[in-house]
């Protein structure tokens, strides 16, 4: 159970942080790290935001099953 909530937590983040494009140094290092590797700019906080979104929901699915 604390598995799944820990990894809703950290996609409560990724979606808080995509939604408000962060200045937080972690953040900025994975969003530096994804620019390099799609070219675009707009559509990386796009993603950590449907990435977050997965996360909450599986963590949710493991917090209950397990």
């Amino acid at each position: 159970m604390m598995w799944g909530l820990l990894i809703a937590m950290v996609g409560v983040l990724f979606v808080w942080w995509g939604r408000s494009r962060s200045e937080f140094v972690v953040y900025r290092l994975l969003v530096a790290r994804s620019r390099v590797l799609w070219g675009s700019g707009d559509r990386v906080h796009g993603f950590y935001q449907g990435a977050g979104v997965a996360m909450v929901v599986f963590g949710a699915v493991l917090a209950t099953v397990v």
